[in-house]
This record gives C-alpha cells, sequence and structure tokens, in this order.
C-alpha cells in the first residue's frame, strides 16, 4: 500500500513539472511610428528700408520750375531707391532769414540755391561745406567750369570751393530804340545820356515814364539796380585798407544820381515786377532788368494774380535796344548774378551726388531750358547746346546773344573785387541780406526822411557795424 502511495505521489510530480514546463506566451509590443506634418503659418512683415533724406532748397520757385526739379529728382530716386530727394521752393529775399530760423532750430537743409551774395556770408557763419562743395566740383570737372564763376566762390580763407557755380544772368538797361532814335537821344549808358532820356522821354509817344526805378525797401532789386550805379563811379563798401566807405563823395553822388531818377519814374514803392510790366505795356522808356526779360518781352511776362501782361507794343524786341555797360564819372561797370548751389554743413554726402546728377548731361539742360536767357551756363560744354534752347534767341540780335553768352567774363559785383578778405564779402553779403541799400534808397526817394548825404552817413554807420560784429566772431 505505501508502495502504491509513493508511486502515485512520484506520478504527480512528474505532471506539475511537465505542466510548469510548458512555454509562456510572450507580448510583444510593436511601436508604429506616425509623422504628423503641422503646417504652421508665419506671417513675414517687411522692415521698411531707412532712406537717406536731402533736402534741397531752390529760389526757382515758381510752380512749372519745381515741376522740373522734382522731375530730374524722381529720376535720381528711381535710380537710388534709398534716397529720398525733397524739393522746397524759397523766396530769395528771405533765404537769410529762413536759414538763420533753420539754423536755431539744428535743421538745414542739405543743398540750397543762392545768389553768390550768399556765400561769403554763409561760409564766414560756417554753414557751408567746403570740402563737399570742392569734392564735387572736381567730380563734375573743374576743367569744365568757367574760370570767372569758380573765381567767384572761392573763399578766400581758405583757398577752397565755398559753393557750387550753377547759372546765372547778366543785368542791363533794356530800352526802347525806336523811341531813343526817334527823339535823338543817345543809348543809355553814361549818366548823362540816362539823365537826359529821363527828361525827354515821358510823354514822347505813349510813355508815361522815362524808367521804373527799384524803390521798395523790402526788395533787393533796388540794390542790384543801385550797385552797377555805384561802381561805375569807383564807389566800393571798402578801401584798400579795409576801411569802411559807405559814406564817400562817389558814393554820395550815386544815391544822388539813382535817387533823382525818380523824377521821371512810377510812384509808390517799385520792384521787378511793377519794372518789366511798365516797360511791356508801353507806359516806361527804360527797364533795368537781367537777361530774364527776354522771353517776356515776346510772350507778355506772367501776372501776380495769373494770366499774362499783354505786349503793347508790336515786335517789341526788335524795337529794344541793350545796354549791359554803365559809365558814371569815375570808371564804368557792368552786372550780372551768378547763382549757386551750397552745400550745407552737416549734410549727407549723397548731397554731393545729386548735385552732379543735377548739372550733368541732360538734366542741366533741362534745368537751363526753364529761362535760358536768365541761365547763362556756367559749362563750357553747355553752351553751344543752351543757344539752341528757344526760339526767343531769333528775335535778338547776334550781338546781344554773344554779349550774354560771355556776360560772365566782365561782370562786376562789389563781392568780387580783388583784394577784399573773407570778412569783408561776408559783410557785402550781410549789406544785401539786410537790405540795407533799398531802406536808404526808399528813405531818400519814396519817404523823404533823408538826403544821400545822411543816407550814406546811415549807412556808414550799418556796415561799421556789421563789421565789428563780423570780426568780433
Amino acid at each position: 500500500m505505501k508502495r502504491l502511495l509513493l508511486i502515485f505521489t512520484l506520478l504527480m510530480t512528474v505532471f506539475v513539472v511537465a505542466a510548469c514546463s510548458q512555454p509562456t506566451p510572450q507580448v510583444v509590443e510593436k511601436v508604429v511610428e506616425k509623422t504628423v506634418v503641422v503646417e504652421k503659418v508665419v506671417e513675414v512683415t517687411s522692415v521698411p528700408v531707412k532712406k537717406t533724406v536731402v533736402e534741397f532748397w531752390t529760389t526757382d520757385n515758381e510752380e512749372a520750375r519745381v515741376d522740373v526739379y522734382e522731375a530730374i529728382a524722381a529720376k535720381y530716386m528711381a535710380a537710388h531707391p534709398d534716397v529720398e530727394i525733397r524739393i522746397v521752393p524759397i523766396e530769395e529775399a528771405g533765404i537769410s532769414q529762413r536759414i538763420a530760423t533753420a539754423r536755431a532750430a539744428n535743421r538745414l537743409p542739405d543743398i540750397v540755391r543762392m545768389g553768390v551774395e550768399r556765400v561769403a556770408s554763409f561760409a564766414a557763419d560756417g554753414i557751408l561745406d567746403e570740402d563737399a562743395a570742392s569734392a564735387t566740383i572736381k567730380a563734375i570737372g573743374a576743367d569744365d567750369f568757367r574760370a570767372g564763376p569758380l573765381q567767384m566762390v572761392v573763399d578766400p580763407s581758405t583757398s577752397q570751393y565755398a559753393a557750387i557755380p550753377f547759372d546765372g544772368w547778366i543785368q542791363a538797361i533794356w530800352y526802347r530804340a525806336d523811341i531813343f532814335d526817334q527823339a535823338g537821344l543817345n543809348s543809355p549808358i553814361s549818366w548823362d545820356d540816362i539823365n537826359a532820356a529821363c527828361d525827354a522821354l515821358p510823354g514822347t509817344d505813349n510813355l508815361l515814364y522815362a524808367i521804373t526805378l527799384g524803390t521798395d525797401p523790402g526788395q533787393n532789386y533796388p540794390h542790384q539796380m543801385f550797385e552797377q550805379v555805384a561802381i561805375s563811379n569807383n564807389a566800393w563798401p571798402f578801401d584798400t585798407d579795409g576801411n569802411v566807405t559807405m559814406n564817400t563823395p562817389e558814393m554820395i553822388a550815386a544815391l544822388k544820381f539813382y535817387t533823382g531818377l525818380q523824377r521821371c519814374a512810377p510812384p509808390g514803392p517799385q520792384y521787378w515786377r511793377g519794372a518789366r510790366e511798365a516797360y511791356e505795356l508801353d507806359q516806361a522808356g527804360m527797364l533795368v532788368y537781367s537777361t530774364y526779360i527776354m522771353d517776356d518781352l515776346v510772350d507778355g511776362s506772367g501776372l501776380e494774380g495769373g494770366g499774362k501782361v499783354t505786349i503793347d507794343v508790336p515786335d517789341l524786341p526788335k524795337k529794344t535796344g541793350f545796354a549791359p555797360l554803365m559809365k558814371g564819372p569815375n570808371g564804368e561797370a557792368s552786372y550780372g548774378q551768378l547763382v549757386t548751389l551750397g552745400i550745407m554743413e552737416g549734410a549727407d554726402p549723397v548731397a554731393q551726388d545729386v548735385v552732379k546728377f543735377y548739372m550733368t548731361g541732360q538734366n542741366y539742360v533741362d534745368v537751363l531750358a526753364l529761362a535760358p536767357f536768365g541761365k547763362v551756363p556756367v559749362l563750357k560744354s553747355a553752351v553751344d547746346g543752351w543757344k539752341d534752347l528757344s526760339p526767343y534767341f531769333a528775335n535778338y540780335s547776334a550781338d546781344t546773344l554773344d554779349q550774354i553768352a560771355n556776360g560772365f567774363d566782365t561782370m562786376q559785383r562789389w563781392l568780387f573785387r580783388p583784394g577784399y578778405d573773407a570778412t569783408q564779402r561776408a559783410v557785402i553779403g550781410d549789406i544785401e541780406g539786410r537790405l540795407l541799400i533799398p531802406q536808404a534808397i526808399s528813405n531818400i526817394a519814396l519817404e523823404g526822411t533823408m538826403t544821400p548825404e545822411t543816407a550814406a552817413q546811415w549807412l556808414q554807420q550799418q556796415v561799421e557795424q556789421l563789421l565789428t560784429d563780423r570780426q568780433s566772431q
């Protein structure tokens, strides 16, 4: 029995071991990698390119002229999208005040179109970048500039160019040659012949006056007329020793001659607009004006309120004489204007390239074409093209055109007298900028509050103070 029990126990043990030795099922984990594409929309904001702004003030301020300046600027900006040129039209008479205001606000423009009389005073004030001007002239080609205009912009204190010559005009007495011949008068060149015409012309033919005299104290026109009179009598602001000479006998005589012409001139303050209209309307027989007048004598000048003057004289240009030279008791003088482009202190260097662009090829021709008679080119390469710019040239003699084309060679100004230093030239710029001569003329000819003698003494005091102020800077 025990034996059976043992066998049974052994068999059960074998069964259990066999059962435990069966393979255990395996669980296999399978990892499936799935790529999920997530589209992310990223907004790209364009960053505006910071532009270099070149502010260009121009005294070519009539709408049609501003349009041309802006068209040239647009061409430059198309080729240089990182540059913005802003054309700002300004009045010639207000340049000094506007520059003073801009300087006080530390907002000087980059480029200023201005008469050469401003250059010396601005250079003395240290607000012109002479390095930039000299570099620009070199880039354009110094050999292409006419010698006279280049000499006019040299700063005597630095021997550098203070500005870039741009264009200019010649002043003359334009006169009714037909009526002068009819009245047996000589061309109005000498003081004596001008005085004779002053007495003879009123009442001759349709003329009411002999001349329109610049007398408006708020305009530069009287200064431009008087300076030629003064130089023709050897009257200058300074002598060779640097002394102020605004009260010399020569200056007093010039004031007396000039203001004496008021006896045959329209009453009231007069400046260039009234002067040209009186001549065009057959009211005055003599007109002191720049070569800008030549197209106006054909078509009529623009009226302040719009429209144009109707020319009352058939073929007026052909009946008009041209007398650029004036002969006084102690000399002779012609007068004109050089217009410059000044690059102001602090201007971005790109301003130099902008000036060059305006004076290159068709761009320069386009500027000259705005008023060919008043924009005599300073570049030799532009002279021949300039002569073909306007059909109005056909209305004037070849002699007149030659005198205009070569006008820079004989032009005289107080500012350009040899020997004047930078300070004296700056004072002369101040005299004109502060309209001292127009004020003196108005006080003599219109107000009657001064005589030529007392006006000369007042001018002496004013200019001496200007000189003192400049010397103390």
